[in-house]
């Protein structure tokens, strides 16, 4: 597949430059009393199922009709995407999807099931950071510690992620080239058993997002050293960023959209765009995504494509430098 296959994408976008000034929750109250639904390419109880969750409980009150989240997992999300082709496109369904889907997958995998087109983007939903751990195995207390003993136990430098090919991976291929050592990639079956091999010891860095380390880096049983954000995550303003380090082109950043079908009408996107900026400004809303490491903000259409864009244009050089893809 051609990751730049965007052409459809943009012309809806052209669309709702039109209709966002528009007050559009109606349209979509009024297009019938059936469910809305929230597609979750994730098992439940996890972060991307939580946030769908707290979503849905305040959009069915924006919305004036049921929502409610079904979980399809399967492959990161992929399963998901292919799937959303054959979802109804009348406005009742949306998907709530990371980033990888659309910024590195398409350099990722050789065999996508889906095209950028078939993912219309409604609205960011989160960003969350990213974080470079470490555990008792190194002693490092600070960034440079772990540089220097990295450059000292080349052999032993090595760094885990939660899955092949995710962005995370690649983030610690960043880390490596910077500071000039090729650390080992060691992937795991998601976030909890690498942090679980990082507390034991079987790898001496990890990379994560900061939400599924947040517990462990508070307890003292793995220790934060940077994030590759733009700034500082909130919910640990004391570490720095690798750019502070002088790492600067150790930068990198996750977040969650919120997508309909293809050929979904402009103004029911619209709706759903203007609902959702509404719940995301709600207090208790933010203060909720917060304690889980999530910043809440919502966008136009238009601007989600664009950071989806950004970012491919960013992974893309890195993932295909590294030679890694798989069918």
């Amino acid at each position: 597949m051609k990751p730049t296959s965007w052409s459809a994408t943009a012309r809806v976008l052209a669309l709702l430059a039109m209709l966002l000034p528009v007050a559009a929750a109606p349209a979509l109250a009024q297009s019938g009393d059936s469910t809305a639904r929230i597609l979750v390419g994730f098992p439940p109880g996890g972060s991307a199922d939580t946030i769908a969750r707290v979503l849905a409980d305040k959009l069915r009150e924006e919305l004036k009709r049921p929502v409610i989240v079904e979980s399809r997992p399967g492959a990161g999300g992929r399963l998901l995407a292919s799937l959303l082709k054959s979802q109804p496109n009348d406005g009742s369904v949306v998907m709530l999807a990371p980033d990888a889907l659309l910024t590195t997958n398409p350099f990722v995998f050789r065999k996508l099931t889906y095209e950028p087109a078939d993912l219309v983007p409604v609205s960011l939903v989160a960003e969350f950071p990213f974080a470079f751990a470490t555990g008792a195995e190194t002693g490092a207390k600070t960034f440079a510690d772990y540089v220097k003993w990295a450059r000292e136990n080349r052999q032993a430098a090595n760094f885990g992620s939660p899955a092949a090919g995710s962005p995370l991976h690649f983030v610690g291929l960043m880390v490596g080239k910077d500071i000039g050592v090729d650390l080992l990639h060691v992937p795991y079956q998601g976030g909890a058993p690498l942090v679980t091999a990082l507390i034991g010891g079987q790898v001496s860095a990890g990379i994560n997002t900061l939400t599924d380390m947040l517990e462990m880096h508070k307890s003292g049983r793995i220790r934060i050293l940077a994030v590759p954000g733009a700034k500082r995550a909130a919910a640990l303003p004391d570490v720095p960023t690798f750019a502070e380090l002088g790492h600067r082109q150790v930068i990198a950043r996750g977040f969650f959209g919120l997508y309909a079908p293809a050929g979904t009408p402009a103004e029911a996107v619209a709706a759903w765009n203007a609902a959702l900026h509404r719940v995301l400004a709600q207090p208790a809303v933010r203060e909720r995504l917060a304690a889980l490491a999530f910043e809440a903000r919502a966008s136009t259409p238009a601007e989600l494509d664009r950071m989806a864009r950004e970012d491919a244009a960013i992974w893309g050089p890195v993932i295909k430098a590294s030679g890694f893809a798989v069918d």
